[in-house]
């Protein structure tokens, strides 16, 4: 994918392409998914990706209804959480500390646990209500991140674009990629990973 299209026209591509950068760049390090029902829908309605293939780019795949998974429990270490697409439900969920799925749980034990989640918002235009639960989250630490384009980087494609993004994601969790432009440095061409 590195410099074509993405095959996307929603948020879900963040998220697959922060496993496969993950996958490729960083496999060292443990990619747990957790996919929701709509997250399958948005899966085949969005991307050009399967379920499965998506499930393939994780190093272990927890079922949303399996509240007996090992990201329920604060004894399991982990170094932080994504939520990514993040709809403005599941954003409510953790807020109140609804733990009714194992998505709004694992989150819930990442805040308990004072690690980093990092939420990347899919809505537009924001409600107060949607405004108030990002504020308040925001006040306990929690990053919440829209998927804005960085402009300045001169994106030449969508792919450029999303790779940036999740870039910039990984920032936030202390995953440093090399190949995405920070400000002040010459524009760097990403590997392919497709």
């Amino acid at each position: 994918m590195g410099s074509g299209d993405p095959g996307t026209t929603g948020p879900g591509i963040f998220g697959i392409r922060l496993l496969e950068v993950l996958k490729t760049h960083r496999p060292d390090i443990e990619r747990h998914l957790i996919l929701s029902t709509w997250a399958e829908a948005t899966i085949k309605h969005e991307t050009n990706y399967t379920t499965q293939a998506v499930r393939d780019l994780s190093t272990t795949t927890h079922s949303p209804k399996n509240m007996a998974s090992a990201l329920v429990s604060g004894s399991f270490l982990t170094d932080g959480m994504v939520v990514v697409p993040c709809s403005m439900k599941t954003l409510a969920a953790i807020r109140h500390g609804l733990g009714d799925n194992l998505l709004a749980r694992a989150a819930n034990v990442t805040i308990k646990e004072r690690r980093r989640l990092i939420l990347v918002t899919r809505e537009s235009p924001l409600s107060a209500i949607h405004l108030e639960n990002m504020l308040e989250l925001a006040r306990l630490g929690i990053t919440i991140f829209p998927p804005v384009p960085a402009f300045y980087a001169r994106p030449h494609t969508l792919s450029e674009a999303v790779d940036y993004t999740v870039v910039r994601i990984l920032d936030q969790l202390g995953v440093h990629i090399p190949w995405t432009v920070r400000w002040g440095e010459p524009r760097i061409q990403p590997p392919d990973l497709s």
